[in-house]
């Protein structure tokens, strides 16, 4: 091998080694890129995820904002289905000839005529004065005979609003003393004295009927007490708001809590009831914290099937599983909740979750697969309206038969459905499927209610007085207010004029002796024969 051909075989080597070294870089160089590019494509589907669940917030917040409230379904018909063409504008159109037409116009504004009622009417029990209009001079202006009358028209009838008044009672007690007794040394003198009625609140010049329209005002007609000082100053009672708030105070303490205790001893006998909870503000606190941090009212409901409608608040610093632990002591059942982690763990009771929060859930979705959800809860719903005038026994069957198989398809749906990550969508379905034994517990018992709703409806009141009334000063004034509230709530849902059960109250039970005789109380329940007789809304 000459010198020449040894050097052409070196670099012959050396290119292959060459070629062989950069094949080995450029593997490298592949996997690397083949990793970053695998890296990227994860990350670009976490930001299409993201950008997915960031997309379906701002519909949904837009819509809460702009859209319309209301949680119904779009379109329902009457026995709860859409109409097949109700997208269709072709089948919108009439198929009515001109002729046709014409008369259906004609019928339609006749029903609109027929059927125009008043809105504004005066009820039957109201006293009625008659002012008789005659002619200012009866004589013919013609043969001057004196004119006969020969009948009277009704014009028309008008409201007349007479204001209240202050007026000052005065209490004086009588005295009597038989004067043969007192000549006859022999016998003590005889005397009798007439007797006051006890005051509702001792050295008040506040009567029943005064502080009853003053707690009537504020939880009925939510008017915070500040706005009342001015309307009884123009009345001629000169007062003050803390005046009022501390006769609420002593009111509630002395006269209302002994009903408001003999409500709940009632309620915890059932074996059913509805619970809710919504925040308020109490200024000074005992536990330390700021006025700012919020403080809560408990609110308990009773079911219909189960007697008279029993609505208690319950005032507390905290949202704690304590708080109904407490409450519930004597109680043994069911609570009707929604999927707050306090309910949960309790001795003695079960949970049934509320289908109306479930619903929302998949409402908030705003997808194909959510408005899938949100069918299968109205399918329930409709049952139910079928199902709500039956007694328990045959509701539980009614249930059984018809709403079960439709609750174990939804979940079943929900199960095999791929439902991942952290939008509207998932969280429905997580919802649903921690919730799912809660969820089914209406199926197996008539007398639970398919939702909370009337709870929810029960602590509006509370929402919309806090709106004006804004927080409590003191523990003892939310106590009293959640002892007021209870009482109005109540007695609203049992057919009673608040105002005139609160005068019934605040006159009888000072002068009864309902600490030594509680089984007095039985007669002033909202329920009693009593009440409903003197206080019932005509």
């Amino acid at each position: 091998m000459t010198k020449n051909d040894y050097n052409r075989k070196n670099k012959i080597e050396r290119k292959v080694v060459s070629v062989v070294a950069n094949d080995t870089s450029n593997e490298k160089l592949i996997r690397m890129l083949e990793e970053q590019l695998a890296h990227s494509n994860q990350q670009n589907e976490e930001f299409l995820k993201r950008i997915e669940t960031l997309s379906q917030q701002v519909h949904y917040l837009t819509k809460l904002l702009y859209g319309s409230k209301t949680e119904k379904s779009k379109y329902q018909a009457p026995d709860g289905q859409g109409s097949l063409f109700e997208d269709d504008p072709f089948f919108n159109e009439s198929e009515q000839t001109e002729e046709q037409s014409q008369q259906t116009v004609s019928y339609t504004v006749v029903r609109k005529i027929n059927r125009k009622k008043r809105n504004d009417l005066l009820r039957e029990d109201v006293e009625i004065e008659t002012i008789h209009h005659h002619p200012e001079h009866t004589a013919c202006d013609c043969c001057q005979h004196q004119m006969i009358e020969i009948g009277s028209t009704l014009v028309r009838e008008e409201a007349k609003f007479i204001p209240a008044k202050m007026v000052k009672v005065q209490h004086i007690e009588h005295a009597y003393e038989c004067k043969r007794c007192k000549q006859d040394e022999s016998q003590s003198a005889r005397i009798k004295r007439g007797k006051a009625p006890q005051p509702v609140i001792q050295r008040s010049i506040a009567s029943p009927s005064v502080l009853a329209k003053v707690i009537y005002d504020k939880f009925m007609q939510y008017l915070p007490l500040y706005r009342q000082v001015r309307e009884w100053e123009r009345n001629g009672l000169l007062t003050n708001d803390k005046n009022l708030s501390n006769w609420v105070i002593r009111v509630a303490e002395d006269w209302l809590l002994p009903v408001y205790e003999k409500m709940k001893n009632v309620l915890m006998t059932k074996s059913c009831m509805h619970v809710d909870e919504t925040y308020g503000q109490i200024i000074h606190r005992s536990d330390g914290k700021s006025g700012q941090s919020n403080a809560y009212n408990w609110v308990f409901r009773s079911v219909p099937s189960q007697g008279p409608i029993i609505v208690l608040f319950h005032s507390a610093l905290s949202r704690g599983r304590a708080v109904l632990e407490d409450f519930t002591t004597n109680f043994k059942g069911t609570i009707i909740c929604d999927g707050y982690s306090a309910y949960a763990n309790l001795p003695d009771i079960t949970f049934a979750n509320c289908w109306a929060h479930n619903r929302r859930y998949w409402l908030k979705a705003n997808s194909k697969y959510g408005q899938m959800g949100v069918d299968y809860c109205d399918q329930l719903y409709r049952l139910e309206r079928q199902f709500k005038h039956l007694p328990p026994g045959k509701r539980r069957k009614a249930r059984q038969k018809h709403s079960k198989p439709i609750v174990e398809k939804f979940l079943k749906w929900v199960e095999e459905s791929p439902f991942y990550g952290s939008n509207a969508l998932a969280k429905a379905a997580e919802y649903t499927l921690n919730r799912a034994q809660g969820l089914k517990a209406f199926l197996f018992d008539g007398r639970i209610e398919i939702d909370n709703n009337p709870a929810e409806n029960a602590i509006r009141p509370n929402v919309i007085g806090r709106k004006n009334w804004l927080f409590s000063v003191s523990e003892a004034g939310a106590k009293a207010n959640a002892i007021c509230l209870s009482l109005a709530e109540t007695a609203k849902a049992n057919g009673i004029d608040f105002y005139q059960y609160l005068v019934k109250l605040l006159t009888d039970l000072p002068n009864s002796p309902i600490h030594q005789q509680p089984e007095i109380l039985n007669d002033y329940m909202p329920w009693s024969k009593n009440i409903q007789t003197t206080c019932g809304i005509k």
